[in-house]
Parts: structure tokens; sequence; C-alpha cells
């Protein structure tokens, strides 16, 4: 049992060597203590002394690099093509809504006319840029007899095509009242292409 201990205690002392040789390899002095009278005794002016120096970060800056490494996402209510999505499926309950994924499924629906009927929609969005194949659409209808057995298929190419042609045709209005919003704000620069 002697032994044991021995070897545990001793089994600690490379690991804490270990640690010394690469804080001391780090071109500095650890160990060195600071000279109190070179130190600002005010906290705020040695926080910025050490900021400026880059001895220090702050947790602002160090948010602000991991949400723009990710990718190039714009806010949901800056993408025009977002915002006409949703527009126009208004009238529908949502099932999800992830920007951030770029998809939007819809729940299944049903109007007063026709209740053995219903219908789904999911939208995927490829690019922001506002064009026929920046987002792909699929249709779902679902219908169910008299002993609640459903059918689901997805739909003609119709609605699809009527579809995108609301959501593109509103999210052009969108992008054409943003870019008229920002030339009153910034007058006289160019704001995209144009």
């Amino acid at each position: 049992m002697k032994n044991y201990m021995f070897l545990k205690k001793f089994s600690l002392l490379p690991i804490f060597l270990i640690i010394l040789i690469l804080l001391n390899s780090c071109g500095k002095n650890f160990f060195r203590g600071a000279d109190a009278r070179k130190v600002d005794p005010d906290p705020r002016k040695r926080v910025q002394k050490n900021l400026e120096e880059g001895k220090g970060f702050r947790l602002n800056d160090a948010v602000k690099n991991r949400v723009g490494r990710g990718g190039n996402f714009e806010f949901a209510s800056s993408n025009e093509l977002w915002r006409a999505s949703l527009d126009i499926i208004e009238f529908m309950p949502l099932t999800s809504a992830n920007y951030s994924g770029g998809i939007i499924i819809t729940d299944w629906y049903t109007n007063n006319t026709n209740p053995n009927e219903t219908i789904k929609i999911t939208i995927r969005f490829l690019s922001n840029e506002i064009r026929s194949d920046a987002i792909d659409i699929n249709v779902f209808y679902k219908k169910c007899d008299a002993k609640n057995k459903c059918v689901v298929q997805k739909d003609n190419e119709n609605i699809v095509a009527e579809l995108r042609r609301e959501i593109l045709k509103k999210a052009t209005i969108y992008q054409k009242q943003t870019k008229a919003k920002n030339k009153s704000y910034y007058p006289g620069v160019k704001m995209g292409k144009d």
C-alpha cells in the first residue's frame, strides 16, 4: 500500500513539469511579478492598456467574431425572399420556420369548403438571391375518405408555379422598397446592383 501511494505522488510530477515547461516556453517569464511603479492604479486604464497591447479580450468582440464565422446569414427580416414566402403562406399554420436551415414547413391546412382534403407546403431556400431557382417548393395533398383512410400525394406543378411566381413578385417589391429606403438613408452612395 505504501508503494502505491509513493507511485501515485510521483505520477503527478511529470504532469507538473510539463505544464511548467509549456508555460515557460511562451517567451515571457511567466513567474515574473509586475512592477507597482509602472502599473496604473485605475483598473479601467489597466484594462484599456492590456486590450491595446493584445493581452486581453472583450466578450463582445469574441461573440462578434464567432457569429461571423459560420456563414453569411442575413437577418430574416432583411431577406426579401424569406419575408415574401412567409407573407404568401401567412394563412397557413407553420410547423417549422428555420431561417438558418433555410426551410419553411406548414402544417396540414384545410378550408371549410372541403374538410376531407388538406394541403401542406414546404419551401426550401437554395439562395438569398431573388430568382426562380432560389426556392424549391413542394405541395402535398392529403385526401381522406369517410372511413378516415387517407392518401398523400404530391401536387401538380400548377400550384407550385403559381406560388413561386407570387413569392418572387412580392420579394422583388420588398427588394425595391429596401433599396429606396437605403438610398434615402445614404444619399449619393450606390447600394448593390441597380
